[in-house]
């Protein structure tokens, strides 16, 4: 079985590609995304987060979510706002935001890789997240979120994908978060061939964002080969929709923490507790780390600079992580958390939103204290994955993201 293959997506067309395009369905709460989908019926949130198409309240994981989505669905076909292209092919992803810009391929790509580890993952996911993708898939028979794959870049690829976007891209659409989207269609058969052979060349692929989506698309897989024998591997199942980008154009910004309360612990005792483990410097700015043993801290209206005492460099690809140095040191042994995917104290704040928000979440007085990460490199990532490791939850969190709705992959 290839490693990718190319297929015929269904995607907007050019003159809708403005309405459609939304962000993916898991970084807005149910109310941005009704705010964000108001007055624009084709927005693609109709379809990827269909709650807000029902009475407030309405809990998203109930069966007439789902059912409203595929509903949603299958009018904006209908209606000519999604168009599936008549024959297979690549497409080429190009974002831009600000000054970083990254150009990735459009394929379907082989879950028995997936599911052999050579396309490879990092995290483990959560039985809700990814039982509402597999409900979500199976209601619209199709995957309308592209999973962000990397691997070690290789100019040969570089130069394929080049060759495969130049001229004016097919759509071209500047979203309201300003991030431009451009996507090209590659048709001709010797740029399909050439890229699918350069593309098997590669060593291995790293989920680095959709590792949900992924996971949904096994569980689909497996259902239809349970009804039906698995057959040559070539069935529309037997792969996922992703974007393959190379690791040199991947951009990893910090994802922070935020906490309820303070485990019992008054802000004077609990300072009192940091400084047995932490060099601790009140800040009169927001901290954003510099290096992997330091953190800031926003508590009771002021940010502090914390440094581990001693400073180590384990070599454990798990261990050497902000995120498990943190959880280690702190989170764990003076606030008692010790499971980040099942605490509801714990919540995570991508970086994206700013440091500022983590000020606004304690000021608020939803949360006690908060702090912020130096990112995870994409080196450490890759480094997890190849020894068959997983991460913490919530440890990378990569910008720009994907739109939902440019491409889509039918079951059919």
């Amino acid at each position: 079985m290839l490693l990718v293959r190319p297929f015929a997506a269904l995607r907007p067309s050019p003159e809708h590609a403005q309405s459609v395009l939304a962000p993916p369905y898991d970084v807005l709460s149910t109310e941005e995304a009704r705010v964000r989908a108001a007055n624009n019926r084709w927005c693609f949130l109709h379809v990827s987060r269909p709650e807000i198409d029902l009475p407030a309240g309405t809990d998203p994981y109930a069966p007439a979510v789902y059912a409203r989505g595929s509903d949603n669905f299958v009018h904006m076909i209908a209606q000519g706002i999604l168009r599936r292209d008549r024959e297979p092919g690549y497409y080429v992803y190009r974002l831009i935001m600000g000054a970083h810009a990254q150009t990735g391929l459009v394929v379907v790509a082989s879950l028995a890789a997936y599911r052999d580890g050579r396309i490879r993952k990092h995290e483990h996911t959560q039985p809700p997240k990814e039982d509402d993708r597999t409900r979500h898939m199976r209601a619209l028979n199709a995957q309308t979120g592209p999973v962000a794959l990397t691997y070690r870049h290789r100019t040969a690829i570089d130069a394929l994908i080049q060759a495969a976007s130049r001229g004016d891209p097919e759509i071209d659409v500047i979203a309201d978060d300003d991030v431009r989207h451009c996507l090209w269609a590659v048709r001709d058969q010797t740029k399909i061939d050439a890229l699918t052979t350069a593309m098997e060349e590669v060593g291995a692929l790293y989920i680095a964002d959709g590792h949900h989506r992924a996971a949904a698309a096994a569980c689909i897989a497996a259902e239809r080969h349970a009804v039906s024998p698995a057959g040559d591997g070539s069935n529309a199942h037997d792969y996922f929709l992703a974007v393959i980008f190379p690791d040199k154009q991947m951009q990893i910004l910090d994802y922070n923490r935020v906490v309820r309360d303070l485990n019992g612990l008054t802000p004077s005792e609990f300072l009192g507790r940091l400084r047995e483990r932490f060099a601790v410097t009140k800040a009169d700015a927001p901290i954003g780390p510099a290096k992997v043993s330091e953190f800031g801290m926003y508590l009771g209206g002021q940010w502090y600079a914390l440094l581990t005492k001693p400073v180590v460099h384990p070599r454990d690809a798990v261990a050497r992580l902000g995120v498990t140095v943190l959880s280690e040191t702190l989170l764990g042994p003076i606030l008692g958390i010790t499971d980040l995917r099942r605490d509801t104290r714990i919540e995570f704040v991508g970086g994206i939103r700013g440091l500022q928000e983590l000020a606004r979440r304690v000021d608020s007085g939803d949360m006690a204290v908060a702090f912020s990460l130096y990112p995870t490199s994409l080196a450490d990532v890759m480094a997890v994955a190849d020894a068959g490791r997983v991460m913490p939850p919530k440890s990378t969190w990569f910008e720009p993201k994907l739109a939902d709705g440019l491409v889509s992959y039918q079951l059919d």
